[in-house]
């Protein structure tokens, strides 16, 4: 006697059983292991973010979070003197680097016919000194002029009013003969490119941070955004925190 059953027959006793194709379990299970495993390395990737805390340059001052820090590629350098300069400032005053001595100097290598990263950090320069509050006659910031076609005092009185730099009472953009200025560049590791009077002046864009004594301690490298039209910018947020860490760190060689 036949076990086959009809299950075309409706009024068979017995109905078959319906079985899912073998690939569909298949794919089931593979769902299961992989929300398995996907939740399993999120919370061991979440514990281990928990665990281990955000890697620090050695010798960064402890008043710099390391946020700030990375935004302004802070770094500490050999405690050796500045290399010295004797240039005329936006006042026509002559004046050398070492009569700043018992004041910690922050120095920036600046074009006065620049309408990119100068404009940027003159305004953290500004906050900055906003910042110090009553350590601002303790602090005095500097600019040595990169631009060989825009070398007269007037060029760099001209700058420091329209970027409102003299709000700062401890500030002195520098200028100087053309057959001077590259020397100081080089003693800096400072790199310039002027082609001629109509492009752009290309140079090397850092802060030293020199403190009382005349030793240089810190190097901070400022950088900027573009827009799409290539209009230099720096999101709010980041120009706060980089007016913070300039002062924060101006703070730290004076005490």
């Amino acid at each position: 006697m036949s076990n086959l059953v009809n299950a075309d027959d409706p009024s068979s006793k017995f109905q078959p059983r319906v079985r899912a194709p073998r690939a569909l379990y298949v794919a089931l299970v593979a769902l299961v292991l992989a929300t398995a495993t996907f939740a399993f390395f999120a919370v061991r990737s979440r514990n281990s973010q928990q665990a281990v805390p955000a890697l620090r340059a050695s010798g960064v001052p402890q008043n710099i979070s390391t946020h700030i820090a990375d935004l302004m590629a802070l770094s500490p350098v050999p405690a050796r003197p500045a290399p010295g300069f004797t240039l005329t400032d936006q006042n026509g005053h002559t004046l050398s680097l070492r009569s700043f001595r018992g004041k910690a100097v922050i120095l920036e290598f600046m074009d006065p016919h620049c309408t990119d990263i100068c404009p940027i950090v003159s305004q953290e320069f500004i906050d900055a000194n906003h910042n110090l509050g009553r350590d601002a006659s303790k602090v005095v910031f500097l600019a040595v002029n990169v631009n060989q076609y825009y070398a007269s005092v007037a060029d760099v009185s001209k700058f420091t009013t329209e970027h409102r730099l003299n709000t700062i009472k401890s500030w002195h953009f520098f200028t100087g003969k053309v057959s001077t200025l590259p020397a100081i560049w080089r003693a800096y590791g400072v790199q310039v490119e002027a082609p001629n009077p109509n492009a752009d002046i290309v140079h090397t864009s850092v802060i030293y941070f020199i403190d009382p004594s005349g030793r240089e301690r810190y190097l901070a490298d400022p950088v900027v955004d573009h827009t799409s039209k290539g209009t230099a910018f720096l999101p709010a947020t980041s120009l706060v925190a980089w007016g913070k860490g300039i002062s924060q760190l101006a703070k730290d060689l004076i005490k």
